[in-house]
């Protein structure tokens, strides 16, 4: 999908460029100056991972690519303010999660499922969207008791307040530590911290009726 540059001009991903060397920081620096290329080796850097992110929390792959797109706009017309003090996935991924939790706030959606969102096309979307919770060796009894409990595990996910739901996902599906977790949100690191613990709590109390 297409994305307009800084200045308005559209252009479309492609291929990685040779010069993959280049940090994030030094890209962005080169960026901030008019380049292109840099503004193209980045998109090619974060697209997917951007897309995952919200696509995780959205369930839905067309509102996921309109909020991909929104957030590369919003980095490229922005790109001047990003403070390199910080993790450039970070600054992004902030980004990203701000338009998605504005979003969920408008139109409450599903949030994670044990098959993949209904809207997901290719393989890579599905695994996206995927939680797995079930091993190649189960037999079919087990895979069973694995869907269901997948089942409850996405609905109970999906009751949470949108930043406990942000919160758990980046921590236990991204794998994000707490500090970067603190700073995509943009909230103290005590604040996120008791946002998952109040998440955890929430889920152990719904899933409560699980347990034998």
């Amino acid at each position: 999908m297409p994305y307009p540059s800084q200045g308005g001009t559209v252009f479309t991903p492609f291929p990685t460029l040779t010069a993959t060397a280049l940090t994030d920081h030094e890209l962005v620096a080169l960026a901030q100056k008019g380049s292109e290329k840099a503004y193209r080796e980045l998109l090619g850097r974060y697209q997917r991972p951007v897309f995952s992110l919200v696509y995780r929390m959205l369930r839905d792959r067309e509102q996921a690519e309109d909020l991909a797109q929104e957030t590369f706009v919003r980095v490229f017309n922005n790109i001047g303010r990003y403070d390199p003090k910080y993790k450039f996935s970070s600054w992004i991924f902030k980004i990203a999660t701000n338009l998605t939790i504005d979003h969920i706030r408008k139109k409450e959606v599903a949030t994670v499922s044990i098959d993949g969102s209904r809207y997901a096309v290719t393989s890579d979307e599905i695994e996206a969207s995927t939680i797995t919770v079930a091993s190649d060796d189960e037999n079919p009894e087990e895979l069973l008791e694995a869907k269901e409990l997948g089942e409850s595990i996405e609905g109970a996910i999906g009751a949470l307040r949108a930043e406990y739901r942000t919160a758990i996902l980046l921590r236990h599906v991204e794998g994000r530590e707490y500090q970067e977790i603190a700073d995509i949100m943009g909230l103290p690191l005590g604040t996120v911290k008791t946002f998952i613990h109040r998440a955890r709590h929430e889920l152990r109390a719904k899933l409560e009726h699980l347990r034998v």
